[in-house]
């Protein structure tokens, strides 16, 4: 017998997955998916909800969730121009839509967001880990994120729980908003760090701590550590002095990997 066989799913993967993608692609593009209706895809969301919690509540999630969209959908218009402008490789707006993880990572998080306010179980989670796999962004469902979030390429991002990210926050690749272990009595509490308005983080920065707080308008320079409050308006970085040296013609270098 199975080891995990006292388990059963709630609900089957591939059903919530076209959920999420059926939501996005009608907040996007102007026309609907055809495969689904919007009566179909809030019909199917619901009868998902009714095997995790009861019918009442059931009800009241699925009403709030689908009256909040169209919020969603005028943040994601403005998104999309967002990263236009951030990015000089960009060529389109459809190109932000169709190919920039970050773009798609932040659209999913808006929906588990409010799902995760809601007290929903399992849900929330499970949105947030699809757009991690289809990203390698991992932002937990409860991350609190303000307007114009920008995430730069985007892979090897985690941020955790109780973030807190201002307006106009500009974030790179491997960047890690996370917690030192605490026990599992404490983790109502907040363990993750505040990133306040229009901070910008280098690639493979590490900010760490619930109490840790990065002023305003700062920035933060790659490959960091910071464990303590950071002052508005600061700048941080890493001093790194590269050696460099002339190779004499008959030197070869030898590694074994």
């Amino acid at each position: 017998m199975s080891p995990f066989s006292r388990y059963s799913l709630p609900f089957n993967k591939k059903e919530v997955e076209k959920i999420i993608e059926s939501i996005l692609y009608d907040l996007i593009f102007s026309q609907p998916k055809k495969r689904y209706t919007y009566e179909e895809v809030n019909h199917c969301f619901y009868e998902i909800l009714t095997r995790i919690v009861p019918e009442n509540k059931a009800e009241t999630i699925t009403s709030t969730f689908f009256n909040q969209l169209e919020d969603i959908k005028v943040e994601l218009e403005k998104l999309i121009f967002i990263f236009f402008n951030n990015d000089p490789a960009s060529k389109s707006e459809i190109e932000i839509i169709l190919s920039y993880p970050g773009f798609f990572a932040i659209a999913v998080h808006r929906l588990a967001h409010i799902l995760y306010q809601l007290d929903t179980p399992i849900l929330p989670r499970f949105f947030s880990e699809y757009a991690h796999k289809q990203t390698g962004i991992d932002i937990h469902p409860g991350a609190t994120i303000g307007k114009n979030f920008y995430i730069d390429h985007g892979t090897g991002i985690v941020i955790g729980e109780t973030t807190t990210i201002g307006d106009n926050v500009k974030i790179y690749q491997g960047v890690t908003l996370g917690a030192f272990y605490v026990s599992k009595d404490l983790a109502d509490q907040k363990r993750h760090p505040t990133i306040e308005d229009n901070v910008t983080i280098y690639a493979g920065a590490t900010i760490l701590g619930g109490t840790t707080v990065i002023g305003e308008n700062s920035v933060i320079g790659g490959n960091v550590w910071i464990t303590k409050s950071i002052d508005p308006n600061s700048i941080v970085y890493q001093e790194f002095q590269p050696t460099i040296k002339q190779k004499n013609n008959n030197q070869v270098d030898d590694y074994v990997i």
